[in-house]
């Protein structure tokens, strides 16, 4: 009989713990969801304060662009370190998550390790893309990112967890994006804060066609 009370107690203590992790792990993954989701937010908002500065040119308005700006910069770091927790605590629900990418014609997975290198790497190109148009617009050169080095390797920031030639796909498309702006001084595709430029979050996501499986 008291083996059986023990053995009992022990299941109990198992389903208990794994009832309490999947608790711990579903509040994370809704924690990241809800974070992508405000970040997504904010960069909308930032992209339509920018838009009314630009019709109206009101210092008012370049003040409330500013401020957009900032939150939409505060809730990415936001969501990195939500990402970054699904990573290193262990959280199969956040880490194990996959992905569909819809890339001319054809579908692949990643999981959520992946989807974000190559979310950066679209941002990265873009950074990249935007400094090389500042330079040849600022020396009176042809409007032409084709022959760039960077651009052509497309490899700047890459991590082999993801396949080289998708990772320089998407560093391409986001370079393409920012040297037009660069060239042009605008922010077309992308804002500028505190911590430097980024591409706008609906221009990243129209560029990586990913959803969630």
């Amino acid at each position: 009989m008291k083996l059986f009370t023990l053995k009992n107690t022990v299941i109990g203590s198992i389903l208990g713990s794994f009832l309490m992790f999947g608790a711990i792990g579903s509040a994370s993954a809704q924690n990241y969801n809800d974070q992508y989701r405000q970040w997504q937010e904010a960069q909308r908002r930032a992209q339509n304060e920018y838009r009314n500065y630009q019709r109206s040119r009101s210092r008012d308005d370049y003040r409330d662009w500013q401020r957009a700006q900032q939150r939409a910069q505060q809730e990415y770091r936001e969501y990195q370190q939500s990402q970054r927790n699904g990573y290193y605590n262990g959280n199969r629900n956040v880490s194990s998550r996959y992905y569909r990418v819809y890339r001319n014609g054809s579908y692949y997975q990643t999981d959520s390790r992946g989807a974000e290198l190559l979310r950066q790497a679209v941002n990265s190109g873009y950074q990249q893309g935007f400094q090389q148009g500042q330079q040849d617009a600022r020396y009176r050169r042809n409007s032409s990112y084709y022959g760039n080095d960077i651009y052509r390797s497309g490899v700047y920031g890459y991590q082999s967890y993801v396949d080289r030639s998708q990772y320089q796909y998407y560093f391409q498309q986001g370079f393409q994006r920012g040297y037009e702006d660069g060239f042009n001084n605008q922010y077309r595709y992308g804002y500028r804060s505190n911590n430097g430029i980024s591409i706008l979050g609906n221009i990243l996501n129209g560029i990586l066609n990913i959803a969630a499986q």
